[in-house]
């Protein structure tokens, strides 16, 4: 089976061996060996059958560290950070239990809720924030007052916020009450705060905002503060160019 060749740094550094740089600095001194022979800065290597050594020493694929790929249903009032400098509770405070360093990928705002995806396979994490991707992004809103088919199309055909229009929106109106909404909104962008602002250009002020899907994964009845490993499928799914070794 072929394999992607990777940079030999990018294999080092996530097998563990160390950072990038000090990987490169390994190199250049002489100490790593592929296939017998002495590396050089720019090399690249197939991991699965390639033979790389440093300091005599083999490295391979199976040294990777395991990726964790992780859906947590982020309760309102919870940071989007690992820490808080004010010790404010985050989300770092519901996966303790996580032995795996994962970082969030995206954000949600503090009074906002539901899926979020945390890992610690920065090429996944890459893929599913890359502005180009445009994976789509779905959530739940609760709006006041009611919407008007002339806000809809405004949402639907991109409004201006922070000096640029938003890419084109789908809107649904979900219920509807005598002063206020249950819409569903899918984008395919990730700015800052970005459906609160899209609202309010409008004339909407957002009540309560809960994501429930991210590209065709859905949160289901996974309930606020708890988190469940991504299934193999729903991995391959949101991954640009999966690895199937990440998944064996």
């Amino acid at each position: 089976m072929e394999h992607k060749l990777v940079r030999l740094q990018k294999l080092l550094a996530d097998c563990g061996v160390a950072s990038r740089r000090k990987s490169e600095e390994l190199i250049k001194k002489g100490k790593v060996k592929v296939n017998g022979k002495i590396a050089v800065i720019g090399d690249k290597v197939d991991p699965y059958n390639d033979k790389v050594y440093v300091n005599s020493r083999r490295v391979t694929a199976a040294s990777k560290p395991k990726y964790r790929y992780i859906m947590l249903n982020k309760p309102r009032g919870i940071l989007t950070t690992m820490n808080d400098e004010k010790g404010r509770k985050c989300v770092a405070d519901l996966i303790k239990d996580i032995e795996e360093r994962v970082y969030p990928i995206g954000r949600l705002d503090k009074d906002s809720e539901g899926m979020l995806l945390l890992t610690n396979d920065g090429e996944f994490a890459n893929h599913i924030m890359h502005p180009k991707k445009h994976v789509n992004k779905v959530y739940r809103v609760s709006v006041k007052p009611n919407i008007i088919e002339e806000q809809s199309l405004k949402l639907k055909k991109g409004v201006i916020i922070d000096g640029r229009k938003t890419l084109p929106a789908q809107v649904r109106v979900i219920k509807r009450e005598e002063d206020r909404a249950v819409i569903e909104v899918v984008i395919r962008e990730g700015r800052n705060r970005q459906i609160r602002k899209m609202c309010e250009a409008v004339g909407l002020e957002v009540l309560r905002l809960k994501r429930t899907a991210i590209g065709t994964v859905k949160i289901g009845g996974l309930k606020p503060g708890s988190y469940r490993d991504l299934t193999v499928d729903e991995v391959k799914k949101l991954s640009a160019d999966p690895n199937p070794s990440k998944f064996a």
